[in-house]
């Protein structure tokens, strides 16, 4: 007897159909899975046998051949337990189970018969739904999960008797509800705020500007200046996220099993802070068979990475692709994969490695070519792809001790929103350009004209700072959201002059 049942691999940050054959013959009663699965795969057939036993049912004593379709696509992982478990039973038991014709079967088994949780609960709904199916059956703890796809019932199951039952029209269950877009307006509150930040007016602008317009930030200040504490206070200003946004983020951190049933949508921007002993696999993705990484997982939020000369320079620089195109391209012999990674970057560093260069009331102990070194730790084509450096010094114990407090993050999240609205009409028509910071040359050219008193001022600041054409492109960017900010139509000299201030580290020093 032949019996089929419909289930989903994960390929990248999709999900594709595959098809489980279960076929059974005369022969010596063993197991034989094919369809090139991994190692988790073929002992799925251990799990079963055990999980079928113990749910009560009985598997087939004869030779069962389980196919994964299409053979051409690698299976991975325990998730095929639960579809290769419910055709076995439906074969040793001859039974038909018309509810499997249109319906994705997929969840890890114990051996007692539990069902547990998955990866990759969200591209799969989607991906059922997209090829018309009419429900997913998977594990209960991440029915909430799948739920957010519209178009497609989810039902979640707590054991294989509970899975086969129902697919077996012997037990009803109710289809779990959900709706991404009131879980968008979810969310808790901020439990930190710019208020609390004394002083530092000048960075809290350039975090401002970075945010209105999506743009790369670098923060350079001594110990204790406040560069980390800024920069976790950055999301309270953030834009909210589109609904599209939100499922696309959540896909990626389904995949990345960094979801569960308390937190099973992505509602607010991720905000991801690696440490530097990071691997290049870590931030970039990779492995065997390739996994999102860093980069991915903060794909549409902020990626802060402090200490920024601790990282290793080879992770720094793969970061290249990410930060210019908005995807990563991670090529291994399982096959290539392309994972979105369109993120805002905030680093932090030093200014040298005892970190008092440059201050007034401490005294640097770092020599000329100490100072050097740590610098060309961030190679210059990475320093070009930050579109704002900024210095944060030191605070004054005027500021620290002061009783007024600074503006809150909801006043300067309205003008980011402000800003980020002029941009959402200026590129209606523009195809895949969100905000000023992915502006194309073309676009640049269109949307950033410049008057002589302007252009003569640009050309001033590339021949004195030595700029490349990278960083010129950056200025303009960097204008036009100021501009925005100021609820300009025209880039003016003011814009530009701000912008130029946010180049000074593109000298020689640093190449």
């Amino acid at each position: 007897m032949l019996t089929r049942v419909f289930s989903a691999a994960l390929q990248g940050v999709e999900a594709i159909q595959v098809e489980v054959e279960v076929n059974t013959g005369s022969g010596n009663p063993v197991v034989i899975v094919v369809g090139l699965p991994d190692a988790a795969v073929r002992e799925s057939k251990d799990r079963v046998t055990t999980a079928i036993s113990n749910s009560g049912f009985r598997w087939p004593r004869e030779r069962t051949t389980i196919n994964l379709a299409p053979a051409d696509i690698k299976k991975e992982g325990p998730s095929f337990d639960l579809p290769i478990a419910v055709g076995m039973i439906a074969v040793a038991e001859s039974a038909a189970l018309p509810r499997l014709e249109r319906c994705f079967v997929i969840g890890e088994l114990a051996l007692t018969g539990e069902i547990r949780p998955i990866k990759g609960a969200l591209p799969i709904a989607v991906s059922a739904r997209d090829q018309g199916m009419k429900a997913v059956i998977l594990p209960a703890a991440n029915a909430a999960e799948a739920a957010i796809v519209e178009g497609i019932e989810v039902y979640g199951v707590k054991n294989l008797r509970e899975a086969y039952e129902f697919l077996s029209n012997k037990k009803e269950l109710t289809p779990i509800c959900g709706s991404a877009a009131e879980r968008l307006t979810e969310g808790s509150l901020d439990d930190v705020d710019f208020s609390e930040v004394k002083g530092q007016h000048q960075v809290k602008r350039a975090i401002e500007v970075a945010m209105a317009g999506g743009h790369n930030l670098l923060l350079i200040g001594p110990p204790g200046s406040g560069k980390s504490m800024l920069a976790k206070r950055i999301p309270t200003i953030i834009p909210p996220m589109t609904l599209d946004e939100a499922i696309e983020t959540t896909k990626i951190h389904s995949i990345c099993g960094l979801l569960d049933e308390s937190n099973a949508f992505v509602s607010k921007r991720p905000f991801r802070s690696p440490h530097h002993t990071i691997s290049d696999i870590g931030l970039l993705g990779g492995s065997a068979n390739p996994t999102p990484g860093e980069v991915s997982i903060a794909h549409n939020g902020v990626l802060f990475l402090d200490e920024l000369p601790e990282f290793k320079r080879s992770t720094l620089e793969v970061m290249r692709q990410p930060i210019e195109d908005g995807r990563v391209t991670i090529s291994r012999a399982a096959g290539t994969m392309t994972f979105p990674a369109d993120f805002i970057l905030i680093a932090a560093m030093n200014p040298c490695p005892c970190g008092f260069h440059g201050d007034p009331k401490r005294e640097c102990r770092c020599s000329s070519v100490q100072i050097e070194r740590y610098r060309n730790r961030i190679s210059g084509p990475l320093l070009d792809r930050i579109d704002i450096h900024v210095e944060a010094p030191a605070v004054a114990f005027k500021e620290l001790s002061s009783s007024g407090s600074a503006e809150p993050s909801e006043s300067i999240r309205q003008r980011v929103l402000q800003a980020r609205d002029v941009q959402k009409n200026r590129f209606a028509n523009e195809r895949k350009t969100a905000s000023n910071a992915r502006m194309s040359h073309a676009q640049i050219k269109k949307f950033c004209p410049l008057d002589e008193t302007c252009v003569e001022m640009l050309r001033h600041a590339m021949e004195d700072l030595q700029l490349s054409a990278r960083a010129y492109d950056r200025i303009l960017k960097v204008s036009r959201t100021i501009a925005d900010l100021a609820l300009s139509d025209r880039i003016t000299s003011d814009h530009i002059g701000e912008a130029i201030q946010y180049r000074t580290l593109d000298r020689r020093l640093w190449v």
